[in-house]
Protein backbone atom coordinates (compact mmCIF):
# COMPACT_ATOMS: atom_id res chain seq x y z
CA UNK A 1 0.00 0.00 0.00
CA UNK A 2 1.18 3.23 -0.70
CA UNK A 3 -0.24 6.59 0.22
CA UNK A 4 -0.48 10.44 -1.04
CA UNK A 5 -1.54 13.42 -0.23
CA UNK A 6 -3.18 13.74 -3.35
CA UNK A 7 -4.64 10.99 -6.08
CA UNK A 8 -6.17 11.82 -9.42
CA UNK A 9 -7.86 9.77 -11.31
CA UNK A 10 -7.81 10.99 -15.05
CA UNK A 11 -5.03 12.89 -16.98
CA UNK A 12 -7.30 15.35 -18.52
CA UNK A 13 -8.36 18.70 -16.67
CA UNK A 14 -7.76 16.84 -13.53
CA UNK A 15 -3.79 16.95 -14.11
CA UNK A 16 -3.97 20.89 -14.43
CA UNK A 17 -4.38 20.74 -10.51
CA UNK A 18 -1.13 20.08 -9.46
CA UNK A 19 -0.02 23.50 -8.97
CA UNK A 20 3.38 24.59 -7.38
CA UNK A 21 1.78 24.91 -3.83
CA UNK A 22 1.73 21.12 -4.19
CA UNK A 23 5.90 20.50 -4.72
CA UNK A 24 6.07 19.41 -1.10
CA UNK A 25 3.30 17.13 -1.19
CA UNK A 26 3.24 13.65 -2.77
CA UNK A 27 0.52 13.12 -5.67
CA UNK A 28 -0.40 9.87 -7.69
CA UNK A 29 -1.94 10.56 -11.06
CA UNK A 30 -4.12 7.20 -12.23
CA UNK A 31 -4.78 7.34 -16.57
CA UNK A 32 -5.72 4.18 -17.82
CA UNK A 33 -6.02 5.56 -21.36
CA UNK A 34 -3.66 8.04 -23.29
CA UNK A 35 -2.04 11.01 -20.97
CA UNK A 36 -3.96 14.11 -21.99
CA UNK A 37 -7.63 12.85 -21.56
CA UNK A 38 -10.54 13.32 -24.09
CA UNK A 39 -9.76 16.58 -25.08
CA UNK A 40 -6.75 16.55 -26.27
CA UNK A 41 -6.07 13.47 -27.85
CA UNK A 42 -9.74 12.35 -29.37
CA UNK A 43 -11.87 15.57 -29.14
CA UNK A 44 -11.55 19.28 -29.22
CA UNK A 45 -8.12 19.64 -30.72
CA UNK A 46 -8.14 17.25 -33.31
CA UNK A 47 -11.58 17.52 -34.63
CA UNK A 48 -11.04 21.56 -34.85
CA UNK A 49 -8.14 20.43 -36.95
CA UNK A 50 -9.78 18.77 -39.25
CA UNK A 51 -12.54 21.61 -39.47
CA UNK A 52 -10.82 24.45 -40.33
CA UNK A 53 -9.01 22.69 -43.46
CA UNK A 54 -12.72 21.45 -43.95
CA UNK A 55 -13.76 24.86 -44.02
CA UNK A 56 -11.10 26.04 -46.66
CA UNK A 57 -12.42 23.15 -48.67
CA UNK A 58 -15.78 24.33 -48.84
CA UNK A 59 -15.08 27.45 -49.64
CA UNK A 60 -14.68 26.78 -52.88
CA UNK A 61 -18.63 26.75 -52.92
CA UNK A 62 -19.64 30.18 -51.69
CA UNK A 63 -16.91 31.60 -53.58
CA UNK A 64 -18.59 30.58 -57.05
CA UNK A 65 -21.86 32.95 -55.69
CA UNK A 66 -19.62 35.24 -55.73
CA UNK A 67 -17.60 35.35 -58.74
CA UNK A 68 -14.59 33.89 -57.53
CA UNK A 69 -14.27 30.47 -59.22
CA UNK A 70 -12.38 27.95 -56.92
CA UNK A 71 -12.09 24.54 -56.84
CA UNK A 72 -11.36 21.28 -54.00
CA UNK A 73 -9.41 18.95 -56.43
CA UNK A 74 -9.01 16.77 -53.64
CA UNK A 75 -7.70 15.70 -50.44
CA UNK A 76 -4.83 14.25 -48.72
CA UNK A 77 -5.98 12.31 -46.23
CA UNK A 78 -2.37 11.03 -45.19
CA UNK A 79 -0.98 14.19 -44.71
CA UNK A 80 -3.98 15.94 -43.18
CA UNK A 81 -4.40 13.47 -40.57
CA UNK A 82 -0.23 13.19 -39.51
CA UNK A 83 0.27 16.65 -39.35
CA UNK A 84 -2.68 16.82 -36.58
CA UNK A 85 -1.61 13.44 -34.37
CA UNK A 86 2.29 14.09 -34.98
CA UNK A 87 1.53 17.18 -32.90
CA UNK A 88 -0.96 15.94 -30.34
CA UNK A 89 0.68 13.12 -29.60
CA UNK A 90 4.04 14.48 -28.94
CA UNK A 91 2.22 16.59 -26.56
CA UNK A 92 0.39 14.31 -25.26
CA UNK A 93 3.82 12.24 -24.55
CA UNK A 94 5.86 15.12 -23.69
CA UNK A 95 3.31 15.70 -20.48
CA UNK A 96 3.59 11.96 -19.73
CA UNK A 97 7.14 12.42 -19.33
CA UNK A 98 6.91 15.22 -17.40
CA UNK A 99 4.94 13.58 -14.96
CA UNK A 100 5.93 10.30 -14.95
CA UNK A 101 10.09 10.89 -14.88
CA UNK A 102 11.09 14.67 -14.25
CA UNK A 103 8.61 15.35 -11.30
CA UNK A 104 9.79 13.63 -8.23
CA UNK A 105 6.93 13.99 -6.19
CA UNK A 106 4.30 12.70 -8.57
CA UNK A 107 3.66 9.01 -9.58
CA UNK A 108 1.90 8.37 -12.68
CA UNK A 109 0.09 4.96 -12.96
CA UNK A 110 -0.51 4.04 -16.45
CA UNK A 111 -3.63 1.52 -15.73
CA UNK A 112 -7.37 1.25 -14.49
CA UNK A 113 -8.31 1.93 -11.07
CA UNK A 114 -11.32 1.11 -8.81
CA UNK A 115 -12.57 2.25 -5.58
CA UNK A 116 -12.22 0.43 -2.09
CA UNK A 117 -12.81 2.76 0.01
CA UNK A 118 -13.69 6.80 0.26
CA UNK A 119 -10.03 7.33 -0.77
CA UNK A 120 -8.56 3.89 -1.20
CA UNK A 121 -7.77 2.42 -4.73
CA UNK A 122 -6.29 -0.60 -6.62
CA UNK A 123 -4.92 -0.47 -9.76
CA UNK A 124 -5.44 -3.01 -12.69
CA UNK A 125 -2.44 -4.75 -11.44
CA UNK A 126 -3.41 -5.14 -7.71
CA UNK A 127 -1.17 -1.90 -6.43
CA UNK A 128 -3.11 -0.17 -3.29
CA UNK A 129 -3.12 3.11 -2.93
CA UNK A 130 -4.61 5.45 -0.45
CA UNK A 131 -5.03 9.22 -0.34
CA UNK A 132 -5.81 12.13 2.39
CA UNK A 133 -7.66 13.45 -0.99
CA UNK A 134 -8.85 12.18 -4.34
CA UNK A 135 -10.30 14.19 -6.99
CA UNK A 136 -12.32 11.93 -10.09
CA UNK A 137 -11.80 13.61 -13.48
CA UNK A 138 -12.03 10.06 -15.54
CA UNK A 139 -13.79 11.44 -17.96
CA UNK A 140 -16.30 9.74 -20.11
CA UNK A 141 -16.00 7.22 -23.51
CA UNK A 142 -18.32 6.86 -26.44
CA UNK A 143 -21.82 5.12 -26.61
CA UNK A 144 -21.80 2.25 -28.25
CA UNK A 145 -25.69 0.96 -28.71
CA UNK A 146 -26.25 -2.88 -28.27
CA UNK A 147 -26.96 -3.40 -32.61
CA UNK A 148 -25.48 -6.28 -34.14
CA UNK A 149 -22.15 -5.88 -36.34
CA UNK A 150 -21.06 -2.19 -34.49
CA UNK A 151 -17.74 -4.58 -33.72
CA UNK A 152 -16.72 -4.52 -36.82
CA UNK A 153 -13.16 -3.26 -37.97
CA UNK A 154 -14.95 -0.85 -39.97
CA UNK A 155 -17.27 0.31 -37.38
CA UNK A 156 -15.28 3.25 -35.42
CA UNK A 157 -16.33 6.07 -33.15
CA UNK A 158 -14.92 9.18 -32.86
CA UNK A 159 -12.32 8.13 -30.43
CA UNK A 160 -10.99 6.17 -33.71
CA UNK A 161 -12.10 7.56 -36.94
CA UNK A 162 -9.62 10.58 -37.20
CA UNK A 163 -6.60 7.76 -37.42
CA UNK A 164 -8.03 5.83 -40.34
CA UNK A 165 -5.51 4.87 -42.82
CA UNK A 166 -7.33 6.00 -45.43
CA UNK A 167 -10.15 8.47 -46.31
CA UNK A 168 -13.50 6.57 -46.99
CA UNK A 169 -15.77 7.04 -50.18
CA UNK A 170 -18.86 6.60 -47.90
CA UNK A 171 -19.29 6.87 -44.60
CA UNK A 172 -22.98 6.13 -42.58
CA UNK A 173 -23.26 8.34 -39.81
CA UNK A 174 -25.33 7.09 -36.66
CA UNK A 175 -26.90 9.71 -34.70
CA UNK A 176 -27.46 13.23 -35.39
CA UNK A 177 -26.29 14.71 -32.04
CA UNK A 178 -23.09 17.53 -31.98
CA UNK A 179 -20.48 14.58 -32.97
CA UNK A 180 -22.91 13.30 -35.95
CA UNK A 181 -22.78 17.07 -37.43
CA UNK A 182 -19.03 17.85 -36.93
CA UNK A 183 -17.90 14.83 -38.42
CA UNK A 184 -20.73 15.08 -41.39
CA UNK A 185 -19.51 18.54 -42.31
CA UNK A 186 -15.66 17.86 -41.92
CA UNK A 187 -15.77 14.06 -44.03
CA UNK A 188 -18.14 15.36 -46.58
CA UNK A 189 -16.37 18.96 -46.96
CA UNK A 190 -12.80 16.58 -47.62
CA UNK A 191 -15.09 14.66 -50.19
CA UNK A 192 -16.95 11.49 -48.76
CA UNK A 193 -20.58 10.51 -49.15
CA UNK A 194 -21.99 11.26 -46.28
CA UNK A 195 -25.28 9.29 -44.77
CA UNK A 196 -27.04 9.79 -41.64
CA UNK A 197 -29.28 7.60 -39.79
CA UNK A 198 -31.09 9.77 -37.54
CA UNK A 199 -33.35 8.27 -35.02
CA UNK A 200 -36.15 11.18 -34.60
CA UNK A 201 -37.03 13.82 -37.03
CA UNK A 202 -34.64 16.10 -36.40
CA UNK A 203 -31.01 17.03 -36.13
CA UNK A 204 -29.35 18.73 -33.13
CA UNK A 205 -33.03 17.98 -31.24
CA UNK A 206 -31.55 19.68 -27.67
CA UNK A 207 -31.12 22.66 -29.00
CA UNK A 208 -33.01 25.78 -29.33
CA UNK A 209 -36.00 24.41 -31.94
CA UNK A 210 -35.59 27.54 -34.15
CA UNK A 211 -31.70 26.69 -35.05
CA UNK A 212 -32.55 22.67 -34.91
CA UNK A 213 -35.63 22.86 -37.29
CA UNK A 214 -33.28 25.50 -39.39
CA UNK A 215 -29.95 23.42 -39.25
CA UNK A 216 -32.10 20.67 -40.47
CA UNK A 217 -32.77 22.10 -43.14
CA UNK A 218 -29.76 22.88 -44.37
CA UNK A 219 -28.18 19.49 -43.32
CA UNK A 220 -30.79 18.01 -45.57
CA UNK A 221 -29.69 19.93 -48.70
CA UNK A 222 -25.70 19.12 -47.71
CA UNK A 223 -25.95 15.19 -46.90
CA UNK A 224 -28.42 12.36 -46.81
CA UNK A 225 -29.85 12.65 -43.88
CA UNK A 226 -32.36 9.46 -42.98
CA UNK A 227 -34.65 11.12 -40.62
CA UNK A 228 -36.81 8.55 -38.18
CA UNK A 229 -34.33 5.93 -39.18
CA UNK A 230 -32.76 3.18 -37.28
CA UNK A 231 -29.67 1.17 -37.90
CA UNK A 232 -30.65 -2.32 -36.74
CA UNK A 233 -27.82 -4.17 -37.98
CA UNK A 234 -24.21 -4.03 -39.77
CA UNK A 235 -22.94 -6.87 -42.19
CA UNK A 236 -19.94 -7.12 -43.75
CA UNK A 237 -19.67 -7.67 -47.64
CA UNK A 238 -16.59 -9.67 -49.52
CA UNK A 239 -15.47 -5.94 -50.73
CA UNK A 240 -14.43 -4.66 -47.68
CA UNK A 241 -17.37 -2.40 -46.94
CA UNK A 242 -20.61 -2.89 -45.38
CA UNK A 243 -24.06 -2.94 -45.11
CA UNK A 244 -26.52 -1.41 -42.79
CA UNK A 245 -30.28 -2.29 -42.52
CA UNK A 246 -32.21 0.55 -41.21
CA UNK A 247 -35.57 0.15 -40.25
CA UNK A 248 -38.28 3.39 -39.92
CA UNK A 249 -41.46 4.00 -37.94
CA UNK A 250 -43.42 2.47 -40.96
CA UNK A 251 -41.56 -0.98 -40.12
CA UNK A 252 -40.36 -0.45 -43.63
CA UNK A 253 -36.78 -1.43 -44.32
CA UNK A 254 -34.00 -0.10 -46.15
CA UNK A 255 -30.36 -0.92 -46.70
CA UNK A 256 -26.94 1.41 -47.01
CA UNK A 257 -23.54 0.71 -47.81
CA UNK A 258 -20.65 2.35 -46.73
CA UNK A 259 -16.94 1.74 -46.64
CA UNK A 260 -16.76 3.29 -43.14
CA UNK A 261 -19.72 3.64 -39.79
CA UNK A 262 -19.35 6.20 -37.61
CA UNK A 263 -21.37 5.47 -34.37
CA UNK A 264 -22.13 9.34 -32.97
CA UNK A 265 -24.30 8.14 -29.99
CA UNK A 266 -23.08 10.18 -27.50
CA UNK A 267 -20.81 9.53 -24.08
CA UNK A 268 -21.53 8.27 -21.15
CA UNK A 269 -19.70 8.96 -18.11
CA UNK A 270 -16.72 6.37 -16.45
CA UNK A 271 -18.48 6.49 -13.26
CA UNK A 272 -18.95 2.90 -13.27
CA UNK A 273 -15.36 1.87 -14.34
CA UNK A 274 -14.30 3.80 -10.82
CA UNK A 275 -16.41 1.36 -9.00
CA UNK A 276 -18.46 4.65 -7.92
CA UNK A 277 -21.49 3.41 -6.63
CA UNK A 278 -19.96 0.28 -5.62
CA UNK A 279 -18.37 2.33 -2.76
CA UNK A 280 -21.40 3.95 -1.82
CA UNK A 281 -21.06 7.60 -3.94
CA UNK A 282 -24.52 8.79 -5.22
CA UNK A 283 -24.47 8.20 -8.91
CA UNK A 284 -27.37 10.38 -11.31
CA UNK A 285 -29.71 8.71 -13.22
CA UNK A 286 -27.64 9.22 -16.27
CA UNK A 287 -24.21 7.75 -14.91
CA UNK A 288 -22.95 11.04 -13.49
CA UNK A 289 -20.91 10.70 -10.35
CA UNK A 290 -23.11 13.26 -7.89
CA UNK A 291 -21.13 16.43 -6.44
CA UNK A 292 -22.34 19.71 -4.89
CA UNK A 293 -21.86 23.07 -5.99
CA UNK A 294 -17.81 22.97 -4.36
CA UNK A 295 -17.55 19.79 -6.44
CA UNK A 296 -17.43 17.27 -3.41
CA UNK A 297 -18.69 13.88 -4.29
CA UNK A 298 -21.68 13.39 -2.15
CA UNK A 299 -23.16 9.75 -0.38
CA UNK A 300 -26.88 10.22 0.37
CA UNK A 301 -26.72 13.60 -0.42
CA UNK A 302 -24.05 14.32 1.93
CA UNK A 303 -20.44 15.14 1.14
CA UNK A 304 -17.77 12.34 1.46
CA UNK A 305 -14.74 13.80 2.78
CA UNK A 306 -11.19 14.05 0.63
CA UNK A 307 -13.17 13.12 -2.33
CA UNK A 308 -14.26 15.34 -5.22
CA UNK A 309 -14.91 15.35 -9.08
CA UNK A 310 -14.90 17.30 -11.72
CA UNK A 311 -15.35 16.48 -15.72
CA UNK A 312 -17.10 14.94 -17.92
CA UNK A 313 -17.85 11.99 -15.28
CA UNK A 314 -19.98 14.64 -13.12
CA UNK A 315 -20.69 17.35 -15.41
CA UNK A 316 -23.99 17.50 -17.27
CA UNK A 317 -22.09 19.34 -19.77
CA UNK A 318 -19.12 17.36 -21.07
CA UNK A 319 -17.48 20.54 -22.62
CA UNK A 320 -13.78 21.06 -21.84
CA UNK A 321 -14.34 24.68 -20.73
CA UNK A 322 -16.39 23.58 -17.95
CA UNK A 323 -14.09 20.87 -16.79
CA UNK A 324 -11.19 23.34 -16.83
CA UNK A 325 -13.30 25.52 -14.43
CA UNK A 326 -14.13 23.06 -12.17
CA UNK A 327 -10.49 22.20 -12.48
CA UNK A 328 -9.88 25.60 -10.77
CA UNK A 329 -12.25 25.11 -8.31
CA UNK A 330 -11.12 22.17 -6.72
CA UNK A 331 -7.89 23.35 -7.09
CA UNK A 332 -9.12 26.19 -5.13
CA UNK A 333 -10.64 24.06 -2.43
CA UNK A 334 -7.90 21.46 -1.80
CA UNK A 335 -5.85 24.21 -0.58
CA UNK A 336 -8.66 26.37 1.13
CA UNK A 337 -10.72 24.05 2.86
CA UNK A 338 -12.12 26.90 4.59
CA UNK A 339 -13.02 28.97 2.07
CA UNK A 340 -14.35 26.88 -0.58
CA UNK A 341 -15.78 28.38 -3.90
CA UNK A 342 -18.34 27.10 -5.54
CA UNK A 343 -18.65 26.38 -9.46
CA UNK A 344 -20.15 28.84 -11.86
CA UNK A 345 -22.66 26.97 -14.31
CA UNK A 346 -25.63 29.66 -14.88
CA UNK A 347 -24.19 30.60 -18.06
CA UNK A 348 -22.36 27.69 -19.96
CA UNK A 349 -21.79 28.25 -23.29
CA UNK A 350 -21.62 25.81 -26.16
CA UNK A 351 -20.66 25.47 -30.21
CA UNK A 352 -21.00 23.43 -32.79
CA UNK A 353 -18.08 23.31 -35.01
CA UNK A 354 -20.14 21.91 -38.11
CA UNK A 355 -21.81 23.96 -41.10
CA UNK A 356 -23.06 26.46 -40.31
CA UNK A 357 -21.63 26.78 -37.22
CA UNK A 358 -23.97 26.86 -33.82
CA UNK A 359 -23.40 28.30 -30.83
CA UNK A 360 -25.63 28.59 -27.80
CA UNK A 361 -25.96 29.31 -24.08
CA UNK A 362 -28.91 29.82 -21.38
CA UNK A 363 -32.33 29.19 -22.19
CA UNK A 364 -34.05 28.04 -25.35
CA UNK A 365 -37.36 30.09 -26.23
CA UNK A 366 -39.42 26.79 -24.51
CA UNK A 367 -37.78 27.15 -21.56
CA UNK A 368 -37.88 30.74 -21.37
CA UNK A 369 -41.77 30.52 -21.91
CA UNK A 370 -41.94 27.91 -18.96
CA UNK A 371 -39.73 30.11 -16.63
CA UNK A 372 -42.26 33.07 -17.47
CA UNK A 373 -45.33 30.68 -16.31
CA UNK A 374 -43.74 30.29 -13.33
CA UNK A 375 -42.05 34.27 -12.69
CA UNK A 376 -44.93 36.02 -13.95
CA UNK A 377 -42.72 37.70 -16.41
CA UNK A 378 -43.50 38.28 -20.44
CA UNK A 379 -40.65 37.00 -22.61
CA UNK A 380 -39.15 38.77 -25.56
CA UNK A 381 -37.63 37.09 -28.82
CA UNK A 382 -35.66 38.78 -32.06
CA UNK A 383 -34.62 36.96 -34.81
CA UNK A 384 -32.04 38.71 -37.20
CA UNK A 385 -30.76 37.20 -40.17
CA UNK A 386 -26.67 37.60 -41.17
CA UNK A 387 -27.81 39.27 -44.33
CA UNK A 388 -29.60 41.74 -42.90
CA UNK A 389 -26.43 43.41 -42.19
CA UNK A 390 -23.87 45.14 -44.56
CA UNK A 391 -20.93 42.35 -43.78
CA UNK A 392 -24.21 39.61 -44.39
CA UNK A 393 -24.30 41.23 -47.76
CA UNK A 394 -20.90 40.55 -48.66
CA UNK A 395 -21.25 37.38 -47.75
CA UNK A 396 -24.56 37.31 -49.52
CA UNK A 397 -25.82 34.81 -46.78
CA UNK A 398 -28.60 33.22 -46.44
CA UNK A 399 -28.67 31.21 -43.56
CA UNK A 400 -27.28 32.72 -41.05
CA UNK A 401 -29.65 33.78 -38.00
CA UNK A 402 -29.19 35.34 -34.40
CA UNK A 403 -32.19 34.33 -32.06
CA UNK A 404 -32.04 36.55 -28.64
CA UNK A 405 -34.18 35.76 -25.68
CA UNK A 406 -35.27 37.96 -22.82
CA UNK A 407 -37.55 39.17 -19.65
CA UNK A 408 -39.67 42.09 -21.36
CA UNK A 409 -39.63 44.61 -18.90
CA UNK A 410 -35.91 44.16 -17.57
CA UNK A 411 -34.17 43.69 -20.92
CA UNK A 412 -32.68 40.70 -18.67
CA UNK A 413 -31.47 37.89 -21.33
CA UNK A 414 -31.72 34.62 -21.05
CA UNK A 415 -30.31 32.86 -23.55
CA UNK A 416 -29.36 33.31 -27.32
CA UNK A 417 -28.87 30.85 -30.12
CA UNK A 418 -26.43 31.86 -33.28
CA UNK A 419 -26.36 29.57 -36.90
CA UNK A 420 -23.79 30.82 -39.07
CA UNK A 421 -20.60 31.82 -39.91
CA UNK A 422 -18.06 32.11 -37.01
CA UNK A 423 -21.18 31.79 -34.57
CA UNK A 424 -18.55 30.54 -31.71
CA UNK A 425 -17.12 34.33 -31.45
CA UNK A 426 -20.32 36.21 -32.32
CA UNK A 427 -22.16 34.85 -29.23
CA UNK A 428 -19.25 36.18 -27.09
CA UNK A 429 -20.32 39.39 -26.23
CA UNK A 430 -23.58 37.79 -24.99
CA UNK A 431 -21.97 34.95 -22.94
CA UNK A 432 -20.36 38.27 -21.23
CA UNK A 433 -23.54 40.26 -20.61
CA UNK A 434 -25.34 37.84 -19.06
CA UNK A 435 -22.34 36.83 -16.74
CA UNK A 436 -22.16 40.49 -15.65
CA UNK A 437 -26.14 40.95 -15.41
CA UNK A 438 -25.91 43.94 -18.29
CA UNK A 439 -29.42 44.18 -20.12
CA UNK A 440 -29.65 43.87 -23.98
CA UNK A 441 -30.88 47.42 -24.07
CA UNK A 442 -27.54 48.32 -22.35
CA UNK A 443 -24.86 45.80 -24.03
CA UNK A 444 -26.62 47.21 -27.69
CA UNK A 445 -26.12 51.00 -27.25
CA UNK A 446 -23.92 51.22 -24.03
CA UNK A 447 -20.57 50.28 -26.68
CA UNK A 448 -19.74 50.76 -30.18
CA UNK A 449 -20.05 48.19 -32.59
CA UNK A 450 -17.69 48.33 -35.72
CA UNK A 451 -19.18 49.03 -39.14
CA UNK A 452 -19.44 46.61 -41.27
CA UNK A 453 -18.51 44.03 -39.26
CA UNK A 454 -20.66 40.40 -38.95
CA UNK A 455 -21.08 41.70 -34.93
CA UNK A 456 -23.64 43.98 -36.38
CA UNK A 457 -25.92 41.59 -36.33
CA UNK A 458 -25.76 40.55 -33.04
CA UNK A 459 -26.30 44.49 -32.02
CA UNK A 460 -29.56 44.12 -34.21
CA UNK A 461 -31.33 41.26 -32.74
CA UNK A 462 -30.57 43.00 -29.22
CA UNK A 463 -31.86 46.21 -30.35
CA UNK A 464 -35.33 44.41 -32.20
CA UNK A 465 -36.11 43.02 -28.28
CA UNK A 466 -38.40 45.97 -26.38
CA UNK A 467 -36.07 48.27 -24.71
CA UNK A 468 -36.32 48.08 -20.90
CA UNK A 469 -39.18 50.84 -19.36
CA UNK A 470 -37.44 53.41 -17.89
Amino acid sequence: MTHYDLAIIGSGSGNTIITPEWDDKKIAIIEGGTFGGTCLNVGCIPTKMLVYPAELARAADDAGRLGVDLQHTGTRWADLRDRIFTRIDSFSEAGRVYRADELQHVDLYEEDVRFTGDRTLTTQAGAEITADQVVIAAGSRAVIPDIPGLDLPQVHTSDTVMRLEEQPRRMLIIGGGYIAAEFAHIFSSLGTEVTLAVRSGQMLRSLDDTVSERFTENALVQWKVLTERQVIGVDSNADGSVTAALTGPDGTGLSVEADVVLVATGRTPNSDRVGASGVGFDVTEDGRVAVDAFQRVLRDGAPVYGVWALGDISSPFQLKHVANHEARVVSHNLLHPEALHASDHRYVPAAVFTRPQIATVGLTEEQALERAERTGSRVAVAVQQYGSTAYGWAMEDTTGIVKVIAEEDSGIILGAHIMGHEASNLIQPIIQAMHFGMDAFTVARGQYWIHPALTEVVENALLSLKAPST
